[in-house]
């Protein structure tokens, strides 16, 4: 089993010493951190305890590096949330774990270090701020382990917390197509560029080729190294350094994914969830810059709040659209964190509900909260897909695009397909599929179409196929409307000729009273 764990916390709390305490690492490997003795970045580090391998993510406490420990939560399975017993609860201790509670952390410890500086007193106030802080929430029952990193005391005890929150922690979905959000990039001399992260969903082998995302530049995985050991693949939830064949690391930065070829497409507007953290100075309002923090990356983006005054208050969950300034890929329930543009604090955080949406007019504002509802309040597959295909109209969707959309594998997409199918909410064509109620609905304009042109051609065999297309199939592709039209010539509805089409029981030739005036003239 593969976990990653990030540490969470103030500055100077103890955070990077703690890690060298239970793995031996010094993950401080910048000459500026050595030099000032703080994090700055993110450091790494690996420990196996009992055939759990855990990847250690420690990162930066100081609020001008917030945005270094974003890149560093975002694939974390657990927290340690590393609080001084000296000092006790600081401001980056409570934005730490907001960001992890806003990023759906479901699991975490709560480590006091420091122990060695304070009496049982100061101690047990430490632990009361602690669980004030964690009340209410993913930590109301975590453990709370002392420890002092210098002597090594609570150390075994930490590890034993570990061992069993591990066991604990839910597998990651198995559905999702391979994404690896890069952390950090740097050149290694002798075999080139070499990027790290967590590998979210799939997994990645030594000579697959992948695409560097936004760009969809192709690159190839030349080597593979999982806990600093030589391996064939990585799967998901393990952190991973790739060596990449074809590309300088300066073309890389943190923030870039790698993904499978052909399975995800860059965005620029995305529908969300979110919460306004209560400790938020004001609300989140319509035209508002602020800084998205979504995967590894973070973008400027333009909020546009879904709702009719254009304002989510401090403490309350809305909808809203976000307009990036820079493309990213992402996938739906996929968590975020909003800071706000300057100065740079958290504000909130969410999920998206679709990572690939329309921009809205304000006529259809009830439509797609509706809709955005009820992606919100039933996640699963099946119902994505079938929102996706009823979204999309006459055109339909392909399984490639549902895949962009969703982020899922082809074998759960055709499942999912199955379902709809099965339920009569869609049908499919070829490599499209439709809304059942779109298909019909095309199927009536067919017939109202071709019945209105026998009123003003009443001699004509037939309505022509190229005038059907034009009327009523202008957003459809072509196996649409074949399939459409065979549906009801199969029904006795409409019979083809050829070029041509007529309603059943139309008739070209003159009645009596048609031949009796054709012999007057």
């Amino acid at each position: 089993m593969d976990i990653t764990v990030g540490t969470a916390g103030h500055i100077d709390h103890g955070k990077t010493t703690l890690i060298k305490a239970l793995t031996g690492v010094d993950t401080d490997r910048l000459p500026e951190e050595k030099q000032r003795g703080i994090t700055i970045d993110l450091g790494f580090a690996e420990l196996e305890l009992d055939g759990v391998h855990i990847g250690f993510v420690d990162v930066p406490g100081h609020e001008r590096f917030v945005k270094n420990m974003l890149a560093g939560a975002s694939g974390i399975d657990l927290v340690m949330l590393i609080i001084a017993a000296d000092e006790g609860v600081m401001p980056q201790t409570r934005e730490h774990f907001e960001i992890c509670r806003l990023l759906n952390v479901s699991s975490g410890i709560v480590v006091l270090t420091k122990i060695d500086l304070v009496d049982e007193e100061t101690l047990d106030l430490a632990r009361l701020e602690t669980a004030e802080l964690a009340k209410g929430s993913f930590l109301e029952n975590a453990p709370v382990i002392a420890v002092n990193s210098r002597n090594g005391s609570g150390i075994e005890e930490l590890k034993a917390a570990l061992r069993t929150a591990s066991s604990n922690i839910k597998p990651r979905r198995s559905d999702l197509v391979t994404r690896l959000p890069i952390d950090r990039s740097f050149t290694v001399k002798g075999f080139g560029a070499v990027v790290t992260g967590t590998l979210v969903s799939g997994e990645i082998g030594e000579g697959d080729e992948l695409e560097l995302m936004p760009s969809g530049r192709k690159v190839r995985i030349r080597g593979v190294q999982v806990h600093r050991r030589k391996t064939t693949t990585a799967v998901s939830g393990q952190r991973a350094a790739l060596n990449l064949a074809g590309i300088d690391h300066h073309e890389l930065s943190r923030g870039m994914e790698l993904c499978g070829p052909g399975t995800m497409r860059p965005t620029q507007v995305i529908d969300a969830e979110i919460e306004v953290l209560s400790t938020a100075t004001r609300g989140i309002r319509s035209r508002q810059r602020v800084r998205a923090h979504i995967g590894t990356a973070e973008v400027l983006a333009r909020v546009s709040v879904l709702n009719a005054v254009n304002e989510i208050p401090p403490g309350e969950t809305g909808l809203v659209q976000l307009r990036l300034e820079v493309p990213i890929v992402c996938v739906p329930d996929e968590r975020f964190i909003i800071r706000q543009y300057s100065p740079q604090v958290t504000i909130a955080g969410g999920r998206i509900l679709d990572g690939h949406a329309d921009k809205h007019k304000k006529k259809d504002l009830d439509k797609v909260i509706a809709r955005l509802h009820e992606i919100a309040d039933d996640a699963s597959l099946s119902v994505r897909v079938r929102i996706l295909v009823e979204s999309a109209g006459a055109a339909g969707v392909s399984l490639a695009e549902l895949q962009e959309r969703t982020g899922a594998v082809k074998p759960a997409l055709a499942a999912a397909i199955g379902e709809n199918v099965s339920e009569e909410s869609a049908i499919v064509v070829g490599e499209h599929i439709i809304a059942k109620a779109e298909f019909d609905r095309l199927g009536s304009e067919v017939l109202t179409a071709v019945g209105t042109y026998h009123l003003s051609q009443p001699l004509a065999k037939g309505m022509p196929l190229t005038s059907i297309r034009e009327a009523v199939f202008a957003y459809a592709v072509e196996a649409v409307e074949q399939a459409v039209i065979a549906h009801l010539s199969g029904k006795g509805e409409l019979v083809i000729l050829g070029d041509a089409v007529r309603l059943k029981g139309h008739r070209t030739e003159l009645d009596p009273s048609e031949l009796k005036a054709q012999e007057t003239i």
